[in-house]
């Protein structure tokens, strides 16, 4: 739990609002971003800045596309929509 407040914080997300960003589910604890300029201004500037290495690297290309997607409003659209399904689907334990 300390570990993810300590994420909000470095992230300089509302410090006094981390309940909104931090939360328990089952045995785990989550981070949840709920603005997209969070996403957009902070997390991906990270990560283009300090790379993420391996397998995972290609998991940031996909939610970076469907970030720009979302960006430009093109899931409002049937193709677009369907390409966020599409990246949706190779993510994660699909690469495996």
């Amino acid at each position: 739990m300390e570990l993810i407040k300590g994420l909000a914080t470095f992230f300089n997300l509302n410090k006094e609002a981390h309940d909104k960003y931090v939360y328990i589910s089952n045995d785990s604890v989550h981070l949840q971003l709920i603005k997209q300029s969070d996403i957009l201004d902070i997390i991906i500037p990270f990560f283009l800045k300090y790379p993420i290495d391996g397998i995972k690297a290609l998991d940031f290309s996909d939610f970076k596309q469907v970030a720009d997607l979302l960006k430009n409003k093109e899931h409002l659209t049937p193709e677009g929509f369907n390409k966020i399904l599409a990246i949706k689907a190779r993510m994660n334990k699909a690469r495996d």
